[in-house]
């Protein structure tokens, strides 16, 4: 189960723990991660692969070219059907 380029995955720990991201580079044994809101594309989070779950989607990072079309991307996963976004 191998993290690569592409790779949609979760977060398992740390503050940003059961949030998606999109896997933008592999390198040095760590994985830098964006989700278009708080981690831009232009500056990903730097993580620990072990404190990553992959998922079944993969995209082609090449395909993806701005923050909003992360975001929308990301979109279904961090906010499934029938889960609230809001308090009000």
């Amino acid at each position: 189960m191998e993290i690569i380029k592409g790779c949609v995955v979760r977060s398992a720990s740390g503050r940003d723990a059961r949030r998606f991201y999109l896997v933008v580079k592999v390198e040095d044994g760590f994985v830098w991660i964006a989700d278009g809101k708080v981690h831009l594309l232009e500056k990903p989070k730097r993580k620990n692969p072990k404190h990553l779950r992959k998922t079944n989607t993969q995209v082609s990072v090449e395909d993806v070219t701005t923050n909003n079309q992360l975001k929308r991307l990301l979109h279904p996963f961090n906010y499934p059907v029938g889960q609230q976004e809001g308090n009000g």
